[in-house]
């Protein structure tokens, strides 16, 4: 239903594909880890890992994984409600609301989430590691910490002009 016709409008953004492998008894095992961004470019968008033999497995289950691990994301026109820091692990990642026509200002796996998003104008800096991992978790806990004027007004019962004064 809902589900089904929503698949034909998402778009996948691979971030990374790393070469891992393992060192056991018999020798090393090599295999393909992928993370991929799913987004709809409308305000849904979700992260996902998958390892395979082959790469196109890897990106192949890493999108079944973003798929369902897709999230709702708050937007302001283009651009997010309000400045916040986006933490994971060692990964920290700023994220800046920016001003209609800026554009997406910010380094690979933060610039892939925002796309995938539908955020066309912020500003982001990424702080701490480097890791494309912690990076795209902390943009996706940065982007869900964040509350809209109206969320923030119906949790303290007050109206929206209450709040923006």
């Amino acid at each position: 239903m809902y589900k089904e016709d929503n698949k034909q409008e998402l778009e996948e953004k691979v971030v990374s594909i790393n070469r891992v492998s393992k060192t056991a008894k018999g020798g090393r095992t090599g295999r393909f880890a992928a993370i991929v961004v799913v987004g709809d470019k409308k305000g849904r968008v979700g992260i996902g890992t998958g390892k395979s033999l082959e790469v196109p497995d890897a990106i192949r289950k890493g999108s079944e994984e973003a798929k369902r691990s897709m999230v709702n994301v708050p937007l302001v026109g283009t651009t997010i409600p309000h400045t916040i820091i986006g933490r994971d692990g060692a990964g920290r990642v700023l994220l800046m609301p920016a001003k209609e026509g800026t554009g997406i200002i910010a380094g690979g796996p933060v610039r892939a989430v925002c796309e995938m998003a539908g955020i066309t104008d912020i500003r982001a800096k990424s702080l701490g590691s480097s890791n494309a991992r912690s990076i795209v978790n902390a943009t996706m806990n940065g982007l869900l910490t964040m509350r809209t004027a109206e969320q923030v007004a119906r949790l303290r019962g007050k109206s929206v002009e209450e709040i923006l004064k």
